[in-house]
């Protein structure tokens, strides 16, 4: 890296909460991912930026387990998921944000909200559909929850009882960042959380972002295109390019690397 800049040690074992090793994955002839390394350390927010087509979402959905990789692994925690289900990585503390708004617009705000902690509950399924008195203690507790604790955060109280469907685009993303929440995670990913956001509602999710990574101790990992925002936000920006990393390091690092100015910035740098 250029920049003056000393390059951040090598974070220990214990620092780090997820390791992708040489991931690869194709699609037919398609190169999506190209040996793809990356290290997210534990309480960061962590970027990963690139151009239209870059392999940004199928990096993401190969950590949520939605693809496969053919190659290489995703350690979290210590643990080898690579090979773990998507259902089963909540439960494992991983959860996700979509790039195209994935909520039932039919139902209320806090019954979308619910739904992000089934991964977490102990009920089994023939007592839920009983609905006997283990399962309505859990579901109180759970609604008592996500009230206190994830509603009120993300300042969407006076929304609670209102269908998703008649909310603005802003205030469904975020409906959405509070259902991941209640998956209790320690490694969210966010793709693309301000994209088409005026610029209240930007500023708006950009602080929640940060006061989910200072607050509630949660690990981030976002793709986002607003380089102000990520900049701003982010400990580490990881930079692909067809598939391929061209870049790691701090803000500071990537905004002085050539390859970056070259494949995503175009010629003139971040200011």
């Amino acid at each position: 890296m250029e920049g003056g800049t000393e390059p951040a040690p090598a974070p220990g074992a214990g620092d780090v909460i997820l390791s992708i090793e040489r991931l690869s994955l194709a699609f037919g002839g398609v190169q999506a991912l190209a040996g793809v390394d990356l290290t997210v350390r534990r309480g960061s927010i962590a970027a990963i930026i690139g151009p239209n087509g870059a392999g940004k979402t199928s990096l993401l959905n190969c950590i949520a387990g939605f693809y496969r990789p053919q190659h290489g692994r995703i350690v979290f925690e210590g643990r080898d998921v690579t090979r773990v289900p998507a259902a089963r990585r909540p439960a494992l503390g991983l959860a996700r944000t979509f790039q195209n708004i994935a909520l039932f617009e039919g139902m209320t705000v806090l019954d979308n909200i619910k739904l992000g902690a089934h991964a977490h509950l102990e009920t089994g399924v023939f007592g839920a559909l009983a609905y006997g008195a283990g399962a309505r203690a859990e579901e109180e507790a759970l609604r008592d929850e996500v009230e206190r604790e994830i509603i009120d955060f993300l300042e969407i109280e006076h929304l609670r009882n209102r269908s998703v469907g008649s909310l603005s685009y802003g205030l469904q993303k975020r409906v959405e960042l509070a259902r991941a929440l209640a998956m209790r995670p320690r490694l969210l990913l966010l793709d693309e959380p301000i994209a088409g956001m005026n610029e209240e509602e930007t500023e708006d999710m950009a602080r929640f972002i940060l006061d989910i990574q200072e607050e509630r101790g949660v690990t981030v990992v976002l793709i986002e295109h607003d380089m102000g925002v990520v900049m701003d936000l982010c400990d580490r920006v990881t930079v692909l390019s067809f598939g391929e990393r061209i870049a790691d390091g701090t803000p500071a690092e990537v905004q002085a690397d050539p390859d970056v100015v070259t494949a995503y910035l175009g010629t003139a740098r971040v200011g």
